[in-house]
């Protein structure tokens, strides 16, 4: 059984939620720091991981750690790491990289360097004086952090927010992995209403579908290492089946999704069947001012349109302000919103239970929690 040192990666923030995941996979977590969980296991737990994290980006595999200060040093413990344990003869790789607060801050001179060591390896290792690059695909990364170097290959290829569900998006998408993220960071459960009224292309109602249902969110997609011939193809196939018998068949709360654009609602009509999810969210063309809450103990989750995108500022604070109306403090519901504008709670007029910061891409986001009463124990 081969032992890898494995690393999922993660958007400022989410790491709590990743490393909750990990815990739930029953991965063996070794570390952890800004924007990464690390954690030991062999072929199957990579799989695994790939098929079920929601809310990570991508899984990598680490081939080594060290301090470099010197192209030279670089250059030599690059070298002296075992790139042939994976990269085939005729592997095709590349390397990208990326340098915080280190000595070496030239990232191009950084990736040419560690291209030039793991060549010179191969050509000792196979004894070839030129690799024809036609087989599989490996992305390496050289990080660099305070003069830390970190050695990966890329095991996800398109990161793990493409879950080929989303063909057609609105104009201000949120990630599906940020979604999830907000999802799991919320009090929603599959047994309690879940509502969003500008759910845009859907993605957190098809999210909560998709938990719900306990669809592993990998799981109709493919993944670049899964061309790598040391992982044998029984593995993956194993992993699908094993997350396909998990399939949640049994009943769950109503989820309402709502949106003011028609054309818009119908995208995300066509995402929820691309996902599979359809017949477990109820979507309606509505505006905001016209929704009406159904149910006690229900959870609204959101993402508004964010004023430097769309629309006008005082547009995005009437919104807020027709939330207020829609859930009055003594509301039973619980409200989640993610947000850029630092004057949401001004015009929702209330301090959250909880303020925690997010990045939707590259914007910097607060997600508001207004955390309700539980239901009773026999609602």
């Amino acid at each position: 059984m081969t032992k890898l040192n494995l690393i999922a990666t993660t958007t400022f923030g989410l790491e709590a939620t990743v490393k909750r995941e990990l815990t739930r996979l029953g991965c063996d977590i070794t570390a952890s720091a800004d924007g990464r969980i690390d954690f030991a296991g062999d072929f199957s737990d990579l799989a695994r991981a790939n098929l079920w994290l929601r809310a990570s980006d991508r899984i990598l595999l680490k081939m080594g750690e060290f301090k470099a200060t010197t192209f030279d040093e670089l250059f030599e413990q690059t070298k002296a790491l075992p790139w042939e344990d994976f990269i085939t003869a005729d592997g095709h790789f590349t390397v990208v990289g990326k340098s915080i607060k280190s000595t070496l801050f030239s990232v191009p001179d950084c990736q040419s360097i560690v291209k030039k060591a793991v060549v010179e390896r191969l050509k000792t290792k196979y004894n070839l004086d030129w690799f024809p690059e036609t087989g599989p695909v490996y992305k390496i990364q050289v990080a660099f952090l305070k003069d830390i170097a970190t050695l990966t290959i890329d095991t996800t290829g398109a990161g793990l927010h493409k879950r080929g569900y989303r063909a057609i998006t609105s104009s201000a998408p949120i990630k599906e992995t940020l979604a999830a993220a907000m999802i799991e960071l919320s009090y929603w459960r599959k047994d309690r209403i879940l509502l969003d009224p500008m759910c845009g292309s859907g993605t957190i109602a098809i999210e909560a579908a998709l938990i719900a249902k306990n669809i592993a969110p990998g799981l109709n997609r493919e993944f670049v290492s899964e061309g790598w011939p040391q992982i044998n193809a029984k593995v993956w196939q194993d992993a699908r089946d094993e997350a396909q018998a998990k399939i949640y068949t049994g009943e769950i709360a109503p989820i309402f999704a709502s949106d003011m654009d028609a054309n818009v609602i119908e995208q995300a009509k066509a995402n929820a069947v691309a996902a599979g999810v359809a017949d477990c969210i109820q979507f309606e063309t509505k505006n905001i001012a016209d929704v009406a809450l159904q149910g006690e103990y229900g959870v609204m989750i959101t993402n508004p349109p964010y004023g430097q995108r769309l629309g006008e500022t005082k547009d995005l604070h009437h919104i807020y302000q027709t939330l207020t109306k829609l859930f009055p403090k003594e509301s039973t519901w619980s409200v989640y919103i993610i947000t850029s504008d630092e004057e949401f709670e001004t015009y929702f007029e209330r301090k959250a239970n909880a303020k925690r910061k997010l990045f939707n891409g590259a914007t910097k986001t607060d997600y508001y929690q207004y955390q309700g009463p539980r239901p009773p124990r026999n609602n």
